[in-house]
């Protein structure tokens, strides 16, 4: 049996020794670096929709988040 998603729900998950914020809420899924407060974003509705400017959205969101992690790496 199912549960209705009515709030948001946030999980803390490791990808290449980082530490990433996933929260998935009724509306988007959000994947951000641990400590940040910027980070991917996709609407279900786009997503269940195959949009083709989600394809577009999400490469420019991967390529926004991935400068995001070099800054990162290189303060460190």
């Amino acid at each position: 049996m199912t549960t209705l998603l009515d709030k948001t729900l946030r999980r803390k998950v490791r990808i290449q020794d980082r530490a990433y914020i996933v929260a998935i809420s009724p509306l988007t899924l959000k994947l951000t670096p641990k400590g940040k407060r910027k980070g991917l974003e996709l609407n279900w509705e786009a997503l269940v929709n195959s949009d083709a400017a989600l394809a577009a959205a999400l490469n420019a969101s991967v390529g926004k988040l991935s400068a995001e992690i070099r800054a990162t790496r290189e303060d460190s």
